[in-house]
């Protein structure tokens, strides 16, 4: 392997939108230190999450697979399909961790991966979980939640350290934890150690993934009260007829408690989500200065995107599994002083998946598998993708979606219904008009990629022949999402009030009522 090879350092976000970045042109929100890796480098602008819920995007990524290969489409375990091997790593090859380790990186993973099972190996030589949620198992697995029950002990009565869900989901904020025990603020810290405080003579391949801007939307002090609700901007909408087609989005917007949301207090919540990307930003930066005090920062090849978005309101909901680009299209951002060059926006259509291959040709052995040859588009050797294709919820099935994203046009097809739309990317980037039924040969073109999308072996179960199978339209039945501390075992609310006080786990509450 070359000597000079570089540094390589990943920071994911959880559910950030692409257009939550000053530099990129939001006047609302503060972000000084991703501003500054906007500068150090190039912003992909369209850059997408081909499924945008957390587990589906992250096994795209430490696989370089799309989800047909993965068989990741939603937060539900994988299921192979027929024929392929039954082993994540035997249908896709090894993990990204694993496989920069075996290029002779130092490597190290720190944050949220959130896995199929919770504690599988990703192959990092050092690994750090700090997960969302906690049950019996995985809080005492789960390094972030152990260190606060080790190192402030006086903060171990927290159930939920990261905010109230449940109910609270979507409801306005503040961290019940000071700003430096905050679990973005711990990731980093251990980041910075392993950048910092190793004399290992290796490169390193860092995976930094943080858990925020994810709901709930609970920044700690003094981010909380950084932005005035009244300053933001309100959702942006269509009919709800149109907003609805998708039957994802009321269905979601009823289980996270959404319903409930009117305009004033969605505006509300974005100043809570803005104020949960400023303390990231905080965070990030101490990493980011980290990079630049070594020897070799301009040889320190950094990645920055978000596993997918957020609705935050717009076209009539809330949450992500959506192909509407707030939930879909994220932020990207990459930068490598020593080879590209500052300060660079390109159009390029851009997959998760294609961080795999900037990994490994980075780091000596290209390996795409994939995704498309990023360091070479922007080397001007290698040819951009024409368009990518998006699948959620599993091939065959009723609630089965599939995006087809070109530099023009986006075309969705629902099989619940045979429902479509069509958005002219350049005269309606807000997505307020649906033209399927008007710009017919444009539609019957996409239509023909999103057939040819799924005539593999991992997505055939969406076609009925020649066509995308399609069902009668079916209102999902309503029901709400319950996420409470299981590791305390408190499942859901009480039956009677008073039990929620008997069988409290702390001390102060242990008397006779």
């Amino acid at each position: 392997m070359p000597s000079d090879r570089p540094n390589i350092l990943f920071i994911m976000t959880d559910q950030q939108r692409f257009d939550t970045i000053a530099a990129l042109g939001n006047p609302d929100i503060y972000t000084p230190n991703l501003d500054g890796l906007v500068r150090r480098g190039v912003t992909f602008t369209q850059a997408y999450a081909s499924c945008p819920v957390c587990v589906a995007a992250r096994y795209t990524i430490r696989t370089g697979c799309e989800p047909p290969t993965t068989r990741v489409f939603s937060n539900a375990p994988p299921r192979p399909a027929a024929g392929q091997p039954k082993e994540m790593e035997e249908r896709c090859g090894a993990y990204l961790g694993r496989t920069m380790s075996r290029l002779g990186y130092r490597t190290f993973g720190v944050g949220k991966f959130h896995t199929a099972p919770w504690n599988e190996d990703l192959g990092f030589e050092i690994f750090a979980r700090s997960e969302e949620t906690y049950t019996a198992v995985t809080r005492k697995g789960d390094d972030y939640a152990s260190w606060l029950a080790r190192e402030h002990p006086e903060f171990d009565f927290l159930e939920q350290p990261m905010g109230e869900r449940t109910e609270m989901y979507y409801v306005p904020q503040r961290s019940p934890l000071p700003a430096e025990l905050g679990v973005e603020w711990w990731a980093t810290d251990r980041v910075v150690e392993q950048i910092a405080g190793s004399n290992d003579s290796r490169p390193y391949f860092g995976f930094l993934s943080l858990v925020g801007p994810h709901p709930p939307l609970a920044p700690p002090i003094p981010f909380n009260r950084m932005y005035d609700p009244e300053q933001m901007p309100e959702p942006v909408s269509a009919s709800i007829e149109q907003d609805h087609m998708d039957e994802e989005i009321p269905y979601m917007r009823h289980a996270i408690w959404a319903d409930a949301l009117n305009t004033q207090l969605a505006r509300i919540v974005k100043a809570r989500y803005y104020g949960e990307i400023s303390y990231i930003d905080f965070c990030v930066g101490k990493v980011l200065d980290a990079v630049e005090a070594s020897p070799n920062s301009n040889n320190t090849l950094i990645c920055f995107f978000s596993d997918h978005g957020d609705l935050l309101g717009d076209h009539h909901g809330w949450q992500k599994q959506n192909f509407f680009d707030p939930s879909c299209r994220i932020p990207f951002l990459i930068s490598w002083p020593a080879q590209l060059p500052a300060g660079v926006v390109r159009p390029e259509i851009i997959s998760l998946s294609d961080l795999f291959g900037i990994a490994t040709q980075a780091g000596g052995a290209a390996e795409l598998r994939e995704g498309v040859d990023v360091l070479g588009i922007l080397r001007g050797e290698a040819e951009p993708r024409r368009f990518l294709a998006g699948m959620t919820e599993t091939p065959g099935s009723e609630f089965f979606k599939v995006m087809i994203v070109t530099d023009e046009w986006k075309y969705i097809f629902m099989a619940n219904g045979g429902r479509e739309q069509l958005f002219s990317r350049i005269r309606d980037p807000q997505e307020l008009t649906n033209c399927a039924a008007l710009e017919c040969t444009t539609r019957d073109a996409l239509y023909a990629k999103a057939v040819h999308a799924c005539s593999v072996p991992g997505a055939k179960d969406a076609l009925d022949g020649d066509k995308l199978r399609s069902f009668s339209f079916r209102r999902r039945p309503r029901k709400r999402i319950y996420q409470f501390d299981e590791s305390r075992e408190v499942t859901g609310f009480p039956e009677r009030p008073a039990d929620a006080l008997t069988n409290f786990h702390g001390s102060v509450l242990k008397r006779q009522w």
